[in-house]
């Protein structure tokens, strides 16, 4: 081989290497970039993760240098500890956990999460549910009887707690207690290893539709709505009265008169300005598409964003987004 040639193969070589460097270079800054943000949800069998899912999909189409995904979660109790500790960015989160968390009391005693509000979502249902044959037909009946209050990492927990202790009933002694989550808690019905669970969650939520759809089960709605006076006397007004309509769930003969909370988004306070904003308004610019995912997302209204409905402390990002709407906040 020639001096020349080996020349000009050790040029072509480097700048064969030259081109590699700089795509790899290139490749890094978009990487460096783009933005990955977490999303925390709840569990696979109840409205927070499908919602969570509809979002992100929504944000990484929508928000350029964006990618967003769904974690699937024990539900508001872990979110909050999440968005506290920078695992995610945004969550969703019942109001009582939320001011619980903001406020350091009852599971986050100590510890106060530094936790603003993005948006007020939808209402969320609580849901006493047994099925016959079990012998329920009121609060008082589940004296005595194996009861899911929902996952340790939930505020179907939290709020499980505030119902039965209005019920006039006590969580340890009146009641063998489990803590499973919805889909879990629909198993354990089915197979009467349970004799009812608490679940809070939009309408319908898919495991309790299951277990409606269930063949030779009938499912039963315990009416409670009478202790949302009681659970605001102790712990403040968020609670209040409301009517899973008949037919909602398959099997589902009657209205049940139950107590809902509020749903909120949430992030730390150490979110950006224009992060927060532009995730409020890509929210609302892109509702039809998350209303697709669940029906809930039609309670996602500019009319809804007050205060009353959520007392934490608004991120001031989602403050300019509805005040440029008419909000006022």
């Amino acid at each position: 081989m020639s001096k020349q040639t080996s020349k000009r193969r050790m040029k072509k070589s480097m700048a064969t290497l030259a081109l590699v460097l700089g795509s790899a270079l290139i490749a890094g800054a978009v990487i460096a970039q783009q933005r990955v943000i977490s999303i925390a949800t709840g569990g696979t069998g109840g409205v927070y993760y499908p919602m969570g899912g509809g979002l992100a999909n929504v944000l990484s189409k929508s928000i350029p240098g964006m990618q967003a995904t769904a974690e699937v979660t024990g539900g508001s109790v872990d979110n909050l500890k999440l968005i506290n500790s920078g695992g995610s960015e945004i969550a969703f989160s019942m109001v009582d956990a939320a001011l619980d968390a903001y406020n350091g009391e009852d599971k986050f005693k100590g510890t106060k999460v530094p936790v603003r509000t993005l948006m007020v979502l939808y209402p969320n249902q609580m849901h006493v549910v047994t099925i016959e044959g079990t012998g329920i037909e009121k609060m008082d009946d589940l004296k005595g009887k194996r009861v899911s209050t929902g996952s340790g990492g939930s505020a179907t927990e939290v709020m499980a707690f505030r119902v039965i202790e209005a019920a006039g009933l006590d969580k340890d002694k009146d009641m063998k207690r489990e803590r499973l989550g919805v889909a879990e808690s629909v198993n354990a019905l089915k197979d009467k290893k349970i004799d009812a669970f608490f679940w809070v969650g939009g309408l319908p939520t898919a495991a309790v539709t299951d277990l409606g759809a269930t063949p030779g089960v009938k499912i039963k709605l315990i009416d409670h709505a009478d202790l949302a006076a009681k659970m605001n006397a102790k712990y403040g007004d968020l609670y209040a009265g409301s009517t899973i309509k008949t037919g909602t769930y398959p099997g589902q003969t009657a209205d049940n008169k139950n107590t809902v909370v509020w749903n909120i988004l949430v992030a730390n306070e150490k979110m950006s300005e224009k992060e927060a904003y532009t995730i409020v308004k890509t929210i609302f610019d892109k509702k039809a598409d998350l209303v697709a995912v669940h029906g809930e997302a039609k309670n996602f209204l500019i009319e809804n964003q007050v205060k009353s409905y959520s007392p934490i402390p608004w991120h001031p990002g989602a403050v300019k987004y509805l005040t440029e709407k008419g909000v006022k906040m």
